[in-house]
């Protein structure tokens, strides 16, 4: 089908988190093996940062580097959610608002068929309307969250259901079936500047509701097969085209020697543990626990007796005043047993590793596929922005199982983490998710489905008229 088209042009324009870049890359490669160009474009530092790309990708893949505008408040050479504590994150979007000028020079230069686009920059749909390029919201955030969001023109203040933050943790009444996705009290508690507003001057609902309501299609992560009910939400709300693109399962990319290394002495220390014996434990690169949780986290794994690979990040970039410590003498007394790894580590290939028996998350997208290409079941421990919704219908599918909380201040104990990981990972009652987790593999990474809907994608592009 995509074979008999003209070749396209194709421009991505992520938000600036690697939950986001990723998946926009993943999307762009699978383009690019269809013969289609693609201009991914980002800050310079983050393509530095992004992984290199093989010899027959790099052909029909262009980085495109827009140095981001220096604004008060942000730091020096901060280009990431992860370079910074989540505080300083809306002086970010208001550096990328700056794109605007550069982003719309590029394109007016730039021969583009399509514009794809993520939640923050609302501006893109006017601009590609004015230089008659079509406009894509593409969403890296599921259609369960943003069936659970609501109608694009609910998002700017006008929801008539939704005024404080207990009004989202019921469920809507534009979902017409039974589901447990809402947020927890203390989730959109944690968020509610995303509702109200903030430093940037304008909310992440505003964001998102005009870049819905600018796009000619809509394009969503995620299979119909496996939420189907969620995309005809979609569809109901939206009253213009939504389209999946698949899950789209994290590829290889060209490892080099500082990862090989990395790697190695990782392996060495799981090639010495029992199959499907450790429980790795990460949370993205935007989730940051508080101190009291990482003590609550360290001690439950102490107390679980299983060997661990824990990833953590001590702080969010140089300029996060909050270094995260482990408790006393918790190194010592795990020593042999667990590893506690505070720089980066390769994830995919962790938990394709056979020594590890599960993963315990945040409930990221990313995350969650990535637990699923490798089959391991979820322990849900979510922190930010849609990873509640996440681990809602995680739970709802019964591939993964949510550590207890303090329903009012999201507070848990080490005995509940302890608990959680033995339940999914060794005891009759969680079998379960180890069970589910293998099942549900094929909705995810199924190449065939995945190569349809990137086809259909691209036949739909090609034909759609411009504006």
């Amino acid at each position: 089908m995509a074979e008999d088209m003209k070749k396209l042009h194709i421009v991505m324009l992520p938000w600036l988190a690697f939950g986001h870049m990723f998946p926009n890359l993943e999307l762009a490669k699978l383009i690019a093996q269809k013969g289609h160009r693609v201009s991914f474009v980002s800050t310079p530092r983050n393509i530095k940062r992004l992984p290199k790309l093989s010899p027959n990708l790099a052909i029909f893949i262009k980085y495109v580097k827009l140095p981001l505008p220096k604004v008060e408040n942000l730091p020096e050479n901060a280009e990431a959610t992860t370079d910074i504590p989540y505080d300083l994150v809306p002086f970010l979007k208001k550096a990328y608002d700056a794109l605007h000028e550069p982003l719309t020079r590029f394109l007016e230069s730039s021969n583009a068929d399509s514009i794809f686009y993520d939640f923050a920059p609302f501006w893109v749909g006017s601009v590609a309307s004015k230089l008659v390029i079509r406009s894509v919201f593409y969403s890296t955030f599921p259609a369960p969250v943003l069936g659970f969001v609501g109608p694009a023109e609910f998002l700017t203040g006008n929801d008539p259901f939704r005024k404080n933050p207990e009004d989202f943790t019921v469920h809507p009444p534009w979902v017409p079936f039974p589901t447990t996705v809402a947020f927890r009290l203390f989730e959109i508690m944690r968020i509610f500047d995303i509702v109200s507003g903030g430093s940037s001057g304008i909310s992440d609902m505003n964001r998102l509701s005009l870049c819905i309501q600018n796009c000619d299609v809509v394009v969503v992560r995620g299979c119909t097969n496996f939420e189907p009910e969620w995309f005809q939400v979609l569809e109901n709300i939206y009253q213009k085209p939504v389209l999946p693109v698949g899950q789209l399962p994290s590829t290889g990319f060209d490892d080099d020697d500082d990862e090989n290394d990395t790697w190695r002495w990782m392996k060495d220390w799981l090639d010495k543990q029992a199959r499907g014996s450790v429980v790795y434990v990460a949370f993205g690169s935007e989730a940051k626990p508080s101190q009291e949780e990482v003590t609550e986290i360290a001690l439950g794994l102490e107390k679980s007796k299983l060997p661990f690979f824990w990833a953590l990040r001590l702080q969010r970039g140089p300029w996060d005043p909050h270094v995260l410590r482990l408790p006393e003498g918790f190194e010592e007394r795990t020593q042999g047993r667990g590893v506690v790894c505070t720089t980066w580590a390769p994830q995919l290939k962790i938990l394709g590793h056979v020594a590890v028996g599960g993963f315990l998350s945040h409930a990221g997208w990313t995350s969650v596929v990535e637990a699923v290409q490798t089959e391991k079941p979820l322990v849900l421990l979510p922190f930010l922005a849609d990873q509640g919704l996440n681990a809602r219908m995680l739970e709802e599918k019964k591939m993964g199982y949510t550590v207890p909380r303090n329903e009012r201040d999201g507070s848990f104990t080490s005995d509940s983490v302890a608990d959680s990981v033995r339940l999914v990972m060794v005891e009759e009652e969680g079998r379960i998710y180890r069970e589910n987790i293998k099942e549900v593999k094929d909705l995810f990474v199924n190449k065939e489905r995945q190569e349809r809907y990137i086809d259909e994608l691209l036949h739909y592009l090609g034909t759609l008229p411009k504006r």
